[in-house]
């Protein structure tokens, strides 16, 4: 196969699958995010704590990560029918790549969250922050840099799984490396194809990594923003019983 006839399959493959990893990853952070807040939250000593909750929440994210996404995208056809009406090609694929990456997601969010400093959550709750003023100002903020970085592992996570679903007719680079490089005996096509999901990981981890260190620079998490943050609230406070005095 010459270049100008591989040209044309590896461009639209290459679309296929971003079009696959970019909505999937979409629905995973959505839905993964609160989930793993939720974790935290309902756990011992969280804010939330209720621990039968706890640990069903977190079973559910356990045999959800467990199943092998071949099977989980095998079990999950009908409903990714009764969603997208077939269940071949890039539409259908983005249901059990984004149901797959939710529980993935999540765990690695749970872990950003646990992270943060405990003293910052005491803060503002002294300060008569509620929960969501506490998720918004303090938990979401402080473990963001982490949270960018999750991200980036969740992606790079998506594009392996997207190159899984190539072997059901899912379209994508994985449907071009099955179809021409195995079944039709085409090395060439399948090494460029491999080759192509190579320098894209390395892009999407280079930019993440990027994103993430400059985000923990600029007063991410152990950063003074925060805390600076804290006690310029409470100058005007101190302010005003100057005046009083």
């Amino acid at each position: 196969m010459t270049w100008s006839e591989m040209q044309p399959l590896l461009s639209q493959a290459s679309a296929d699958t971003l079009y696959m990893v970019g909505w999937s990853t979409l629905v995973a952070v959505l839905g993964g995010l609160p989930l793993g807040i939720l974790l935290v939250l309902t756990d011992r000593g969280g804010l939330l704590q209720n621990l039968p909750a706890a640990k069903l929440i977190g079973q559910v994210v356990n045999v959800a990560r467990s199943m092998p996404f071949i099977i989980l995208m095998v079990a999950l056809m009908g409903f990714t029918r009764s969603i997208t009406g077939t269940t071949i090609g890039r539409e259908a694929a983005i249901v059990p790549l984004a149901i797959g990456a939710i529980p993935f997601f999540a765990r690695l969010v749970e872990t950003a969250v646990r992270e943060v400093d405990g003293g910052l959550v005491e803060a503002v709750q002294a300060m008569g922050g509620n929960t969501w003023t506490v998720v918004r100002k303090v938990l979401v903020p402080e473990s963001l840099p982490s949270l960018i970085s999750s991200a980036t592992t969740t992606v790079v996570a998506l594009i392996g799984y997207s190159a899984m679903a190539g072997t059901v007719g899912a379209g994508g680079l994985g449907d071009i490396a099955i179809r021409y490089g195995y079944q039709r005996f085409e090395t060439q096509l399948m090494w460029i194809t491999v080759a192509i999901l190579a320098v894209v990981i390395s892009l999407i981890q280079f930019a993440g990594d990027f994103a993430a260190r400059s985000l923990y620079h600029r007063g991410g998490r152990s950063g003074p923003a925060p805390k600076l943050r804290l006690l310029k609230a409470k100058e005007p406070a101190a302010a005003d019983v100057g005046k009083v005095a």
